[in-house]
């Protein structure tokens, strides 16, 4: 009987904490950290942000990797129509396309190094995010996924911080 008792203290202590953790990871807003979520789950990666025209202009070229859980977010000061191109990208990239509060719109899969045509995520995006192609695919992410990121205003994000 007591070690049954103890059995059973330990496993309630072990969902408590793995709520919790689960809760912090959902909570934490970070600005190098990008968190999506939709029916498929969650992911998160590391990233750099990309807020003004110098950065955006930059992007990722000239990188000849770069981590699976990492990637790079453009911001807008405003929605728009935005387009990207892989002028000196050096590896395939899959751009996630997002409207004012951070929900995903379109998905332009493995962009592929070099090439000079647009593509397009359609109007009023106002976020973007780059990250290895292949993976959203591999993921699950889809139009209707959310982002959650402090450079969306609490006010209007599909998925506070």
């Amino acid at each position: 009987m007591g070690n049954s008792r103890k059995t059973k203290i330990g496993l309630t202590a072990g969902i408590v904490l793995l709520l919790s953790s689960v809760q912090v990871f959902a909570g934490e807003c970070r600005e190098d950290r990008a968190i999506l979520r939709g029916d498929w789950g969650q992911a998160q990666f590391t990233i750099e942000v990309a807020d003004d025209n110098a950065e955006r202009s930059k992007g990722l070229m000239n990188r000849e990797s770069m981590p699976k859980s990492a990637g790079m977010l453009f911001v807008y000061p405003r929605p728009k129509t935005v387009g990207f191109w892989m002028k000196n990208t050096l590896i395939p990239l899959d751009m996630i396309f997002m409207d004012r509060t951070g929900t995903v719109q379109h998905i332009h899969h493995q962009a592929q190094p070099g090439d000079l045509r647009p593509k397009f995520g359609g109007d009023n995006i106002q976020y973007v995010l780059e990250i290895n192609g292949g993976l959203a695919e591999q993921m699950g992410i889809a139009p209707g996924t959310q982002l959650r990121h402090p450079t969306i205003p609490e006010d209007r994000a599909a998925w506070p911080c």
